[in-house]
């Protein structure tokens, strides 16, 4: 059962100037910005103040036919476009084009899905207002539904707004930015984030946070994922590198790979990137971004360390997160990245790739 969505605390103020000109809406709209802040919420919220029918200072009331309609999931004149293993994880069944017979949900965008709007278009708005389609994240789409959306842009329906959501701008074809108009969503204040934080129930909220890049969304999911902001395999693997273990032999970061079979690989590469800038931080004395918490630490790491080796693998650690979802063996690539990270903290060891 969907529910209507609502602008978070941080968004609202940029949200009721950006509604107040509806009248003279672009027809497709980019809204773009750091993962985790809200911009698929921003998105759903956006387009439920475009549909109600008796608007409050620009925003949903949440009362009329037409949003009682979104919050039931039945509005025609609304549209969802997400991958497949998307819509799964969110609890519903893909919209548009789906299919019941795929053994592995897509986590791209599919072209059927796009060509599946076209009899939407070619109808009449059923109350006579807009029509609205969130596309989310629009990184998903692949060359040839990229390609289906931007003839649909080059000709927009009338009443017809399409809403896309992204973390990375520069992944999506020039062309289908050039036919939108762009709308950034900053990182939230601190403090409205970690007192958003703590109204969710978070303990520690400014560790979780600082830990998420300052991205309350997902600052929150891993509050809800995880025992600690920093986890225990990563402090391991941290207290090695602190203690010299790095010279004395490989026993510590084995138990580390050991630890990380059976996380996801995006997930533990994420966080060996947020530990490792951190570390780059530390040895050029800046206070760190990520782990405040373990910033003595950080400190013993990065004074042993070269602060250009450990650019380098910051750079690296950032190219195997574009390979994560299919390493031939997941052991050994545990192992490689490892072995990798190991050597940036000395500006000597050299260890035998496995």
């Amino acid at each position: 059962m969907s529910t209507l969505a609502n602008f978070l605390p941080w968004q609202q103020g940029l949200a009721h100037h950006w509604l107040a000109e509806r009248e003279r809406f672009a027809h497709a709209w980019l809204l773009h910005g750091l993962g985790g802040i809200g911009k698929r919420t921003f998105a759903l919220a956006a387009a439920a103040a475009l549909l109600c029918e008796q608007p409050r200072e620009s925003m949903a009331c949440g009362q009329c036919q037409a949003c009682l309609w979104l919050a039931s999931g039945n509005h025609p004149d609304f549209r969802r476009v997400r991958p497949d293993a998307l819509a799964l994880e969110e609890g519903e069944t893909s919209e548009e084009g789906g299919s019941q017979t795929q053994k592995t949900p897509s986590r791209e965008i599919r072209v059927e899905q796009m060509r599946a709007l076209s009899g939407w278009f070619n109808t009449a708005t059923h109350r006579g207002g807009w029509r609205v389609a969130v596309i989310y994240p629009a990184q998903a789409m692949n060359h040839i539904t990229a390609n289906a959306l931007l003839k649909v842009l080059e000709e927009p329906p009338p009443q017809t707004v399409f809403l896309l959501t992204t973390d990375a701008p520069d992944l999506l074809l020039p062309t289908i930015v050039s036919r939108c108009r762009r709308l950034p969503l900053a990182v939230p204040p601190a403090d409205q984030a970690v007192a958003w934080l703590q109204s969710q129930g978070v303990k520690a909220p400014e560790d979780w946070l600082a830990a998420a890049g300052g991205a309350p969304l997902r600052a929150l999911r891993m509050s809800q994922s995880g025992d600690s902001p920093c986890p225990a395999w990563l402090q391991g693997f941290m207290q090695g590198l602190a203690s010299g273990a790095h010279r004395a032999g490989v026993t510590s970061w084995m138990r580390t790979a050991d630890a990380l079979e059976p996380v996801e690989t995006a997930v533990w590469l994420d966080a060996l990137q947020r530990l490792f800038i951190d570390i780059s931080l530390a040895a050029v004395s800046v206070p760190p971004r990520y782990f405040p918490a373990h910033q003595e630490t950080l400190s013993r790491i990065g004074s042993q360390s070269d602060p250009a080796r450990l650019s380098e693998v910051v750079k690296w650690l950032g190219h195997q997160r574009g390979i994560a979802g299919h390493p031939l063996s997941p052991k050994l690539f545990i192992h490689s990245v490892l072995q990798r990270c190991v050597e940036a903290c000395s500006s000597t060891v050299r260890i035998e790739r496995a």
